[in-house]
C-alpha cells in the first residue's frame, strides 16, 4: 500500500480498479481501513482511492488536529488528484469526509468532478456534538474494535484529537459551511438515512442543503442508521451508480 506526501506530511492511501480517479473520503474516526467494500464496489468502474487523512490510519500523527481540520483534509484531497496525475476526481466522503469533500468542491472547482456527500448535515446541534464526544468516552467492545481497525495500537490518541476538534467546533456553533455551499459548481448526491441516530435533523436539513447547491440531488432513506453508505449498503451503491452513470452521460 502506498504513501505519497501532500502539502508537506506523508499519507497513506489504498487503491483498487482502474479507469477515471475516485477519492474515498473516510469519517471521523474511520479510515482507508473501512472501506473495503467500497474501493470493492467503485473498483469495478473506477481508480478508486481511499485516503487516510492526516491525522488517521497510517498517515502522519499529529499531536493537536487543528480546528480547521475539514478544509485541510479537503486540501489534501485535492493535491492527490494531480499528484496521481489526474486533472479531476470524483470525491465520496461519509459524515465528516463527506464535509471535507464538499470543502474541496468549494475551494478549488476545477479540480471536482461530482460529489456524493453520505450522512452529514449543514450545522449539528452543539449538545449532539457534545453528546456523540460523550458517546465515545463508552469505549464499548464495538467501537474499541472499529477504532482498532482503523488506527491501529494508537486508536486513542486519534479519537482523543478527534473529541477535541468535535468540542471546539461546538463551541463555535456547529456550522460546517460558513454559507459557502453556494459556491459549489459540480453535481452533488446528498444521501442518508431518516433514522441516522447521530444526525436527528437530517431530514429537514438535507433538503435545504440541496437548494443551496445549483446541480443536486437527494437520497434519504427510511431505514438504516449512521452512516448510510454502511447501513444499507446496497441501497447506497445502487443510488451512487445510477447517479455515476447520469453524470458520465452529460
Amino acid at each position: 500500500m502506498p504513501f505519497i506526501s501532500l502539502n508537506g506530511h506523508p499519507l497513506f492511501y489504498r487503491e483498487q480498479g482502474s479507469g477515471p480517479l475516485l477519492i474515498i473520503l473516510p469519517g471521523n474516526t474511520a479510515s482507508s481501513a473501512c472501506h473495503e467494500q467500497e474501493l470493492a464496489e467503485f473498483g469495478r468502474r473506477y481508480h478508486a482511492v481511499a485516503l487516510d487523512l492526516l491525522g488517521t490510519g497510517q498517515s502522519q500523527r499529529l499531536e493537536t488536529w487543528p480546528e480547521d481540520w475539514w478544509q485541510q483534509a479537503a486540501q489534501d484531497a485535492l493535491a492527490l488528484i494531480p499528484a496521481l496525475g489526474q486533472q479531476q476526481a470524483i470525491l465520496v466522503g461519509t459524515s465528516g469526509g463527506a464535509v471535507a469533500a464538499l470543502w474541496a468542491a468549494i475551494l478549488n472547482p476545477a479540480r471536482v468532478k461530482t460529489v456524493i456527500a453520505d450522512s452529514l448535515t449543514k450545522t449539528m446541534r452543539p449538545e449532539d456534538l457534545r453528546a456523540e464526544v460523550r458517546a465515545r468516552e463508552q469505549k464499548t467492545p464495538g467501537q474499541v474494535a472499529f477504532w482498532s481497525k482503523a488506527h491501529g495500537a494508537e486508536w486513542e490518541q486519534v479519537v482523543a484529537a478527534d473529541n477535541r476538534i468535535l468540542l471546539a467546533f461546538a463551541d463555535q456553533g456547529g456550522n460546517w459551511f460558513e454559507g459557502r455551499l453556494k459556491e459549489i459548481r459540480c453535481p452533488v448526491l446528498f444521501s442518508g438515512s431518516l433514522q441516522d441516530e447521530l444526525l436527528p435533523e437530517i431530514g429537514e436539513q438535507m433538503p435545504r442543503m440541496a437548494a443551496q447547491v445549483a446541480e443536486s440531488e437527494v437520497f434519504l432513506v427510511n431505514g438504516g442508521g449512521h452512516p448510510l453508505m454502511w447501513s444499507r449498503p446496497a441501497a447506497f451503491h445502487a443510488m451512487a451508480a445510477a447517479f455515476l452513470e447520469q453524470i458520465e452521460r452529460m
